[in-house]
């Protein structure tokens, strides 16, 4: 065995979790599930790795290494790759399953996913992280109905977690109405196209003048020095382009854009915001042209969340915090697979480590705190007496523990509570022991406030009221 001192860190991208983020994580999952149900979705578990062929190489920048950012390793004769999102396995799922399914088959999972992403991680990326999706498969092309529910699911779950109406807003697009300007622009070598696309996606976080450099020949990031070759195209053809991303309104987008696949998309996306304005959120949503989705399989409508305000990084600099809930339609994704139906199908993703991250800044969203009592470890002695009293509370569902040293006097082990954030120190010692008592200490007390009651031991529902007076209702 090696006698060298390892050091306590985590490869980049990859994170601990505990405390409070742990409650808190588990709260969004609870809501997340809650809400899926009410809208009439059905969860499923699928494996955190794939044969990589069937994972597809929906992810990467980089044309001539489409695996790049995707966990792969040998496996014997065949690769497999951890999987980076949840709906190219859904694409497996129903194809593998598709016999013992009913259509519209509509699917909500919450799972960890995985992306090698080392090159992106000054932009504050996780390469393991949780999302939570909910997906509809049809035979037949998605309803527009289906993609306005999406959209419905994801403002009414982001209000659910306590995000205020003014603090996001919804993007909706579809990917059509850019496809036909292309098409007019004689923008046809498929590589070309994916380059614009990538170059358009990231309109927010680069603006004008770096998509601009990204349509034409190459880009050099300035804080890593990195060049990203661009997709090559004439002044005018990306000036065009980048007037048509400042379009907001459906109507310049019917005035302007006459070509066949334009037309179909933007007849789509006036569908949806018709529908949507039948529901409570339609102020929530708008037009927005360069919303394209990172991820080459979205092929129609698409939708992405984005927060109205800044976050603060792990450098404690405000910075735009990205996506939070996005998604879009697929049209090919399940017929990649031999003997596959042509399903097709739409869905949103929530990105629940970022959303993780941004409430616990804001704190707008409460918790219940898993309140513990703590009994104090007087004596040896009265070790039985502890026992019984714990496994009284317990059977209460009051989180009972035990202090697990003895030789520590009182006040040490007050320490040890309130830095546990115990509601209750219960103390049993000689006096209490011949009183027949029992002393309560409420560790959850204002600093004036008297904090101490001393009661009988029996009856034992007593103890039960007393505990629940002081730990809050919520628990």
């Amino acid at each position: 065995m090696s006698n060298k001192t390892l050091e306590a860190t985590l490869p980049p991208g990859f994170q601990d979790l505990w405390g409070e983020a742990i409650i808190l994580k588990k709260e969004l999952i609870r809501i997340l599930q809650e809400n899926s149900l009410k809208y009439g979705y059905s969860e499923i578990e699928t494996s955190p790795f794939e044969f990589s062929e069937n994972i597809g190489s929906f992810l990467s920048d980089d044309l001539n290494n489409p695996m790049s950012d995707i966990f792969t390793f040998d496996d014997k004769t065949r690769k497999i790759s951890l999987i980076f999102d949840l709906s190219a396995p859904l694409s497996r799922f129903i194809s593998a399953q598709y016999s013992s399914l009913t259509f519209p088959f509509k699917r909500f999972q919450i799972s960890q996913v995985y992306r090698d992403e080392t090159t992106k991680m000054g932009r504050g990326r996780y390469r393991s992280f949780f999302q939570g999706d909910f997906d509809q498969i049809f035979t037949g092309n998605v309803p527009s109905q289906a993609n306005a529910e999406l959209c419905e699911i994801i403002n009414d779950t982001l209000l659910k977690f306590k995000f205020k109406k003014d603090q996001f807003k919804i993007s909706i697009f579809n990917r059509k109405i850019i496809n036909g300007l292309l098409d007019d622009l004689k923008i046809n070598d498929e590589i070309q196209k994916f380059k614009v696309l990538r170059s358009i996606d990231k309109y927010d976080r680069l603006n004008e003048a770096g998509v601009r450099e990204l349509l034409k020949q190459k880009r050099a990031d300035k804080a890593s020095g990195d060049v990203t070759l661009g997709a090559n195209l004439s002044d005018e053809q990306a000036s065009v382009i980048l007037n048509f991303l400042k379009i907001k309104d459906l109507e310049t987008l019917k005035l302007n854009f006459k070509n066949k696949i334009s037309k179909v998309g933007i007849d789509e996306l006036e569908k949806v915001f018709e529908l949507l304005s039948y529901g409570d959120y339609f102020k929530q949503y708008q037009i927005d042209c360069s919303k394209t989705r990172g991820l080459n399989y979205y092929d129609s409508f698409v939708v992405e969340t984005n927060l109205n305000f800044k976050v603060k990084n792990k450098e404690q600099k405000l910075v735009e915090a990205g996506s939070i809930a996005s998604g879009g339609a697929y049209s090919k994704l399940c017929g990649r697979f031999r003997g596959g139906k042509i399903y097709q199908g739409s869905g949103c993703s929530f990105g629940i480590s970022r959303i993780l991250y941004i409430l616990m800044q804001l704190n707008q969203l409460k918790i219940n705190q898993n309140y513990t009592v703590m009994i104090a470890c007087m004596d040896d002695k009265y070790m039985k007496e502890y026992y019984s009293i714990a496994k009284n509370l317990r059977e209460n569902n009051i989180n009972t523990e035990i202090y697990l040293d003895p030789s520590k006097n009182l006040g040490k082990q007050l320490l040890y509570a309130n830095k546990r954030n115990c509601a209750v120190a219960l103390i049993l010692g000689s006096d209490e022991y011949k009183s027949s008592s029992i002393t309560l200490k409420n560790l959850l007390s204002k600093r004036d406030e008297d904090n101490q009651i001393t009661i009988p031991r029996n009856p034992e529902n007593k103890l039960i009221d007393e505990i629940r007076k002081i730990i809050p209702k919520n628990n």
